[in-house]
């Protein structure tokens, strides 16, 4: 047997092992549940990749509901696109971000009127999806009452998705998850002082 039909034949059987463990894994996993998934995290991407899970739903017929929390601007490639379906409730709810606003006050007040359209879907079997976008601001800053929240989310329909993003995800979310994913930066254009570009960031 030549170097490379060895080589052919040691991969063949750690393929073999690796779909037998592949399958198994699969096998085990037979439950079915609505989920909440965290993305957290300092790294580029993480209403990105919620974005990209209401896409997937979409295709798959499914009713979604977004509420942008922080965020003010309506000017996004992501609210232009996803906001024709319409299977697809977006809501642009901040007045943008605390460094801005500089009004704490006001910036509680705002997230209590945007929780109420947010806990409106959480309570709503309808809503096959619902993305909070930078809610974890809000539970890290005290803006809302945190218990209030994780109840809600706790008790929300059955089969109905939940995807929360934002950095400094408290640590009762993630206990509360079912997945909780972490972004980090390697590397970022903005720190070499490239603006945000249109298409990428926004």
């Amino acid at each position: 047997m030549s170097g490379e039909q060895k080589r052919e034949h040691y991969h063949k059987i750690r393929m073999e092992r690796k779909k037998a463990q592949i399958d198994a894994a699969i096998a085990r996993a037979d439950s079915e549940k609505g989920l909440l998934l965290v993305i957290t995290g300092n790294g580029k991407g993480k209403s990105t990749s919620a974005f990209g899970m209401v896409g997937r739903a979409l295709g798959h017929g499914m009713k979604v509901g977004v509420c942008q929390f922080i965020k003010s601007r309506t000017d996004t490639g992501e609210e232009a696109f996803f906001g024709a379906y319409d299977n697809c409730d977006w809501h642009v709810l901040g007045d943008g971000f605390t460094w801005d606003t500089q009004d704490r006050s006001g910036d509680i007040a705002t997230s209590e009127r945007g929780w109420e359209v947010a806990s409106q879907m959480l309570s709503d079997p309808s809503y096959d999806l619902v993305v909070l976008d930078e809610l974890t601001y809000l539970l890290s800053y005290d803006y809302l009452d945190k218990d209030l929240v994780l109840n809600t989310l706790s008790e929300k329909p059955e089969m109905q998705h939940v995807v929360v993003t934002g950095r400094n995800a408290i640590s009762e979310l993630k206990d509360l998850a079912d997945t909780v994913s972490e972004v980090q930066d390697v590397k970022h254009a903005y720190k070499s002082g490239i603006k945000a570009q249109k298409g990428i960031d926004y």
